[in-house]
């Protein structure tokens, strides 16, 4: 699995942080593209810790449901890129990409296999990126409490990274 942040960007009108997106597993390459990153961080930290299940159509203090991926021009119909996690033992999770539609469930399309200690690490990788690069910054997310929410998730998941080495 190939999980990587390039070119992040804060657009300051919109307070978000934007990112050339490139997610690959199994040798299928899922995104490759500008995307949204930090309204989605906080789930995607946390799907490293535990099953999460998104609804793009949930509130912003629902960030466990946000969609790891959104596309960056501000609105919030517009596509995002959607994952169930699930830690199918301790070894392993499954990630399934689906597509969501509101009042409906969500359509289950491909799905991956993934080494749990890789998933983390790749994750815990990109969290310390953000925070790298947004500490200086003017940045006012839209969910306030973005950056309370990772630093949050980031200790839990080097606890858990200890644990398993």
């Amino acid at each position: 699995m190939k999980l990587i942040f390039s070119h992040l960007t804060l657009n300051k009108e919109l307070q978000i942080v934007q990112a050339d997106v490139f997610l690959e597993v199994n040798d299928d390459i899922i995104i490759d593209e500008p995307l949204c990153i930090d309204v989605g961080l906080p789930a995607l930290l946390l799907s490293a810790l535990e099953d999460t299940s998104p609804n793009r159509f949930a509130s912003a203090t629902e960030w466990e449901k946000t969609p790891f991926f959104v596309c960056g021009c501000g609105d919030p119909d517009c596509r995002g890129f959607s994952f169930i996690v699930r830690h199918r033992d301790k070894k392993s999770i499954q990630l399934i990409e689906v597509e969501e539609f509101e009042g409906d469930q969500p359509r289950e399309m491909d799905e991956y296999f993934v080494d749990l200690l890789v998933y983390q690490n790749i994750v815990y990788e990109i969290g310390l990126q953000f925070i790298e690069f947004i500490k200086d910054l003017d940045y006012s997310p839209y969910f306030k409490d973005t950056l309370a929410v990772v630093h949050d998730l980031m200790k839990r998941l080097e606890k858990q990274l200890i644990i398993d080495i």
